[in-house]
């Protein structure tokens, strides 16, 4: 018999196998996710095609093209803002070269030695930003690299779709339970991205219009990032706040960086921290916590990649692994899961025995002699 003690240990022994395992092919699982994630929100489009009556073979090639739209419109989004990201630091590169030189010359003024003071300024220095946007065109070039084998995978899931939909009149009752709780997941996954994906949308939209109308340049690259940045939870306010702050602060300095912190803080804090978590939370039944937690533990395991998908993996290990473990309802409750955890019910004590009952002797059958 297994002691709980050592059965954790196991438990945690072999996540930390598998972890590794994914780790290592990153680059494959991650756009193995991508590809699953786009099949489980466009599957729906299979069904009231069906209804009317198309052929399954017709129906699928429907869900690939959806599918194929949504990829290349994500595609067309990430080239334009990382290209034009890297033509603005190249065009502005002498402004942000004095704009560092100030900086520096400022904190030296303040009290902070000349190695404080260049650490503290690095991150405006030109060279950090050309860096930065090096990498973004080579994240860009990466992600068209293994595009082809998204592709590859949205064909392969979009037709095994048709055949999994039959799975419930395959088995009946036999695998209900856990037909039933993937269905929830992939409920939860659409829900998720339909909620982002449209909030994400109202605030790049107003930042964009904001940024336009106050002067500062490229407010179409910035509003494409804050609709990105709006699929990571908890920092991807910040993610996105950061490149046009730096841009306003070269071209207007403080006023207008000032002015654009301002437009993100009312725009974001009143949409991404006061109304769409409601939604969020009501999608998906992750706490705060686990939801952050989520994107740094994701991001580190497949990459970039993993802050966007962070939560729609998180729900995945959730139906693998606890939601099929009747013992594992706390920890569900603990993820968020609004799962029904009952106290078990009291004891109820003996009564108590009285002092007439044990004199009472005990009853015995008469018989005739």
């Amino acid at each position: 018999m297994i002691s709980p003690t050592l059965r954790t240990l196991l438990g945690l022994a072999a996540a930390v196998v598998a972890l590794a395992g994914l780790h290592v092919a990153r680059d494959v699982v991650g756009p193995l996710a991508l590809a699953a994630v786009i099949v489980i929100i466009v599957h729906p489009v299979r069904r009231p095609l069906e209804r009317r009556g198309w052929p399954r073979w017709a129906a699928t090639t429907a869900v690939i093209v959806v599918a194929y739209v949504i990829l290349a419109a994500l595609a067309a989004l990430l080239a334009f803002a990382g290209f034009q990201f890297a033509r603005l630091v190249a065009d502005y590169v002498d402004d942000l070269q004095r704009l560092a030189d100030d900086v520096i010359a400022w904190l030296a003024t303040i009290g902070f030695d000349q190695q404080g003071a260049d650490a503290a300024a690095s991150w405006l220095q030109p060279s950090t930003l050309l860096g930065l946007a090096s990498s973004i065109s080579g994240a860009v070039l990466a992600v068209a690299t293994a595009f082809f084998f998204v592709l590859a995978y949205v064909i392969f899931m979009a037709a095994d779709g048709a055949r999994y939909d039959r799975a419930s009149e395959v088995f009946g009752e036999e695998r209900r339970p856990t037909l039933e709780r993937f269905g929830r997941f992939n409920s939860g996954v659409r829900r998720y991205f339909v909620v982002n994906a449209s909030f994400g949308a109202v605030v790049a939209i107003i930042d964009g219009l904001a940024l336009w109308a106050i002067g500062v340049p490229a407010p179409a690259v910035w509003a494409v990032l804050a609709f990105v940045t709006n699929f990571i939870p908890n920092i991807g306010f910040v993610l996105g706040l950061v490149p046009p702050v730096i841009l306003a602060l070269v071209v207007g300095g403080w006023p207008l960086a000032l002015a654009v912190i301002a437009i993100y803080c009312v725009v974001n804090v009143v949409l991404q921290v006061l109304v769409q978590p409601k939604f969020v939370s009501d999608a998906v039944n992750l706490s705060l916590t686990l939801s952050f937690f989520s994107v740094i533990f994701w991001t580190f395991v497949i990459g970039p990649l993993g802050a966007i998908l962070s939560i729609p993996l998180t729900l995945f290990v959730r139906a693998l692994v606890l939601e099929g473990d009747p013992d594992a309802r706390w920890l569900r409750w603990l993820s968020g899961d609004r799962v029904d955890v009952h106290p078990p019910d009291p004891v109820a004590p003996a009564p108590p025995v009285l002092a007439s009952d044990a004199e009472t002797p005990s009853p015995t059958t008469r018989t005739d002699d």
